[in-house]
């Protein structure tokens, strides 16, 4: 899913999983920033794509594409924010349940989550992206931030700071490390 120009000079690409607590982080204390500075300013386009550490994250991924497309990033954000309420590195013991909830609470029904879940013909492109992503960017945790095709956070979460200089760089026709 995207956000922004898609004929913007920068293209960042940011791999996530759901589960993720540093991706959470990440989405909480840094994306709001980046966001309004340079993606909402149409400077950079911005791609996320879910990297499955587990499979609950996989199910999310799911559970997001089956929503209309304007609520994915919504959900998104609710998912990350409430990771505590359905992940199981929390201690949930009820990770269906506790994901029945959140996708409730974004409009789906019973019905509609377990059709959804069902559903395994988003399967195979979630994992394929997930594999592709690991090829090309050799993705070796989440969150995995790629600037312009280089992964510019090898290992690493960065701050608002180092996010902003990636994309300055970037945008000045630098590399962005």
């Amino acid at each position: 899913m995207t956000m922004g120009n898609p004929k913007a000079k920068v293209v960042f690409i940011e791999y996530a999983a759901p589960m993720c607590p540093h991706c959470a982080h990440f989405n909480d204390e840094i994306m709001p920033e980046i966001k309004k500075s340079y993606i909402d300013t149409g400077k950079v386009f911005y791609v996320f794509r879910v990297y499955p550490l587990g499979a609950p994250d996989g199910v999310v991924e799911k559970l997001a594409r089956c929503l209309p497309k304007a609520k994915y990033f919504p959900f998104m954000d609710q998912i990350f924010r409430s990771q505590k309420d359905w992940a199981p590195q929390f201690g949930v013991q009820d990770v269906r349940g506790g994901l029945l909830r959140q996708a409730q609470a974004a409009g789906m029904s019973e019905a509609q989550f377990d059709a959804c879940i069902a559903d395994t013909k988003e399967d195979a492109v979630i994992n394929q992206v997930a594999s592709d992503g690991q090829a090309k960017y050799n993705i070796t945790g989440t969150p995995t931030i790629v600037v312009n095709g280089v992964n510019a956070s090898p290992g690493t979460v960065p701050n608002v700071e180092q996010m902003k200089t990636f994309l300055d760089n970037a945008l000045a026709g630098k590399k962005p490390g």
